[in-house]
């Protein structure tokens, strides 16, 4: 299996908009000993991220995503259908369309990960904070969780 990244959206001045960050905080500090990089990826742009991507060939990316849900519900979007929710008219995340270029940069240039998965969580409250709101921040080592589980069945499939 080659690389796993695990990329993190969002910009943690803006409450729940920064999930994807806390998240990927979150799995560096309770799985530090895995295989995979964590990145936070709320402020690189979208070139230099195509650059990360060569030699990896399994992508999870965590952000906030407006869909309508209850306050950290999560969903997770795997391959095709991730493909699908990011060339949509309209985004539910604002991180989607530079998420939607990243993966035609990649793709483009040879280098879209194999495996690849959006893990969407619905924020509850966006705005100026440095904190998640009380139902983002109740769930997030439960998504921290699922994601290791994800990332599991991923090595899993793969021997």
């Amino acid at each position: 299996m080659g690389g796993i990244l695990v990329l993190g959206l969002g910009n943690i001045l803006q409450g729940d908009d920064g999930m994807g960050v806390h998240v990927v905080r979150w799995l560096a500090e309770h799985a530090p000993n895995t295989d995979a990089v964590f990145l936070d990826g709320g402020t690189i742009g979208s070139l230099l991220l195509v650059t990360l991507l060569e030699g990896v060939d399994t992508l999870l990316v965590v952000d906030a995503m407006e869909l309508g849900f209850k306050a950290g519900r999560v969903t997770v979007l795997q391959g095709e259908e991730m493909d699908r929710l990011l060339v949509r008219p309209k985004a539910s995340s604002v991180h989607e369309v530079g998420l939607g270029e990243l993966l035609d940069m990649a793709r483009l240039c040879g280098c879209l990960p194999a495996r690849r998965a959006l893990l969407g969580i619905q924020p509850w409250e966006i705005g100026w904070s440095d904190t998640l709101s009380p139902p983002l921040a109740q769930v997030l080592p439960d998504v921290g969780r699922r994601a290791l589980a994800l990332l599991a069945e991923w090595r899993h499939a793969a021997h």
